[in-house]
């Protein structure tokens, strides 16, 4: 996910799509490339190969002789996120990457222009790189960790949306504190419910995730419990008219139980408490299981949910720039 921006020689490596062999050699170079950011090869069957958008010309594939010395990715929706729309103007970069020993010589930069023109033959002509959903590696892009990166996708037009922050706390020793204990008694005083959702509740809660919050979480959901995730990683919350408020979870991506998230309130039911106790009976329910820590990949580290989980005891470990290229730039 790095290259230099500035070529020195003009490097020998050919571009070309994805071939069958290429996978195991791909998976070694971005080991080389980013070690802050390796990925296994079921991660990468997984993410690119078995995703129903993938087509095997948008991952750009750059070889010297025998050897994978880089790659982009460039995907476009042939399957849509819900409904029918494959947003026809949208395009991703979710990653790319230039092995260290093939830098310096003008390869990210033509990596990525030719991913950027394959998007463009297919009509994207709004690029983002790298919130692809649903299968992202990374929100966004590290600026810290990956400068080189920064500066060339900034060079090719691409600006910062927003930024997303990951964020991770220990749970050795946690225990749900005194005062989310008290809420959650008044709230379950008053009528309230928390607890683990039904077989037929989750129509409702996958319901709530889609419509109310995001397509991908009620994605998630499914694809985690179809998969075999027990509904004991989920708490939701019910007010006392019965209606679902709000739910919180862990272990939904990729089987990772540390991993905290999908997690969402209406609106409506906001500045109640019943955020932080569903985030907190998910953690105690993490830490019972054995987990040391909870981690996330994706809030807004000023908004009022980053605001939640630095009160929970999170911190901010990595943030992510989300960015976007237009064709009129």
């Amino acid at each position: 996910m790095t290259d230099r921006t500035t070529p020195t020689t003009t490097s020998r490596a050919t571009t070309r799509g994805f071939r069958s062999g290429d996978g195991p050699k791909l998976v070694e170079t971005w080991r080389r490339s980013a070690p802050a950011d390796p990925i296994s090869p079921d991660r990468f069957r997984s993410l690119v190969l078995l995703d129903a958008n993938f087509d095997p010309e948008g991952l750009r594939v750059a070889v010297d002789g025998d050897r994978v010395v880089g790659a982009a990715y460039a995907v476009r929706r042939l399957t849509p996120m819900t409904g029918t729309d494959l947003e026809p103007e949208q395009g991703w970069i979710p990653f790319f990457f230039v092995d260290p020993a093939a830098r310096g010589r003008g390869l990210g930069r033509r990596l990525l222009t030719d991913a950027l023109d394959w998007l463009q033959g297919h009509g994207r002509t709004r690029v983002d790189f790298s919130s692809y959903t649903p299968n992202y590696v990374l929100p966004g892009l590290d600026a810290d960790t990956y400068p080189e990166a920064a500066r060339l996708l900034a060079s090719l037009g691409f600006r910062t949306l927003y930024e997303a922050a990951a964020m991770d706390r220990g749970l050795v020793g946690y225990r749900i504190p005194d005062e989310v204990a008290s809420r959650l008694a008044e709230l379950t005083a008053c009528g309230h419910r928390f607890g683990t959702p039904l077989d037929d509740d989750l129509v409702e809660l996958v319901a709530l995730a889609g419509n109310h919050f995001n397509p991908d979480w009620a994605r998630a959901i499914r694809e985690c419990l179809a998969a075999g995730t027990p509904p004991d990683r989920i708490v939701i919350a019910r007010d006392p008219s019965d209606r679902l408020v709000g739910w919180a979870m862990h272990g939904a991506y990729a089987s990772a139980d540390e991993r905290f998230g999908p997690f969402g309130v209406r609106e409506e039911a906001r500045g109640t408490g019943i955020g932080k106790v569903l985030l907190h009976l998910v953690l105690e329910r993490m830490r019972a299981r054995g987990a040391h820590g909870a981690w996330f990949l994706w809030t807004g580290e000023r908004s009022p949910a980053g605001h939640l989980y630095r009160n929970a005891g999170f911190t901010t470990t990595r943030v992510f720039r989300v960015l976007r290229r237009e064709a009129a730039r």
